[in-house]
């Protein structure tokens, strides 16, 4: 009997046609504060552009600077309406076809994202995947603007991945991504498919 394989899915840009960050932020406090806030730290954005700071820096203080002191189980009913009916807005079909194919198969299919796992968890577990994402730090029932972990991109991926699965007990090791930060995702697949998905 041929053991299942792992298939591993980049989220934003791979799974949807859009980044769900600004998505996401622009549902939770609609567009007039949106465009109010990202003028405000429009400094940050410029040097972020620049290369002056690093990815995961720059997405903190995005977070930071629109849900800083939000109330935890306020944050959360919003995140979960988002992940419950607002993501599939943005799915590409091709992708969940694909998805379909692998759970069909009996592979155990995980999204693996640098965006945050409030978000994503309730989509995930309708669509009865794995998930492996960025978690918000929380004190005091608040939010406090920072991460809990690792931003997870680039090589905290493949930590997490190694962290929560044996990849020696799979046939094979599918990868799907879109950007750098997919890279070393990527690179520890038997099958890696690079801004496509057949």
């Amino acid at each position: 009997m041929v053991s299942p394989g792992l298939a591993l899915f980049d989220f934003d840009g791979t799974i949807t046609s859009k980044d769900s960050l600004p998505d996401f932020i622009q549902h939770a406090v609609g567009l007039p504060a949106w465009w109010l806030g990202l003028l405000k730290i429009s400094p940050m954005l410029a040097a972020y552009r620049l290369g002056m700071i690093p990815n995961h820096i720059a997405k903190e203080k995005l977070i930071s600077a629109f849900f800083k002191g939000w109330d935890t189980k306020s944050f959360h009913a919003v995140a979960d309406q988002y992940s419950g009916t607002k993501i599939d807005r943005i799915v590409r079909p091709e992708a969940m076809k694909k998805i379909r194919w692998h759970q069909a198969r009996g592979d155990q299919v995980v999204v693996v994202s640098a965006s945050m796992e409030s978000w994503l968890r309730k989509w995930c577990e309708r669509n009865k995947l794995d998930l492996i994402a960025t978690r918000l730090e929380i004190q005091d029932g608040q939010l406090t603007g920072r991460f809990s972990t690792k931003n997870c991109y680039g090589r905290e991926k493949v930590t997490r991945i190694k962290g929560k699965y044996n990849l020696s007990e799979y046939s094979d090791i599918y990868a799907y991504g879109d950007s750098r930060g997919d890279k070393e995702m990527l690179s520890i697949a038997t099958i890696k498919f690079y801004k496509r998905i057949d």
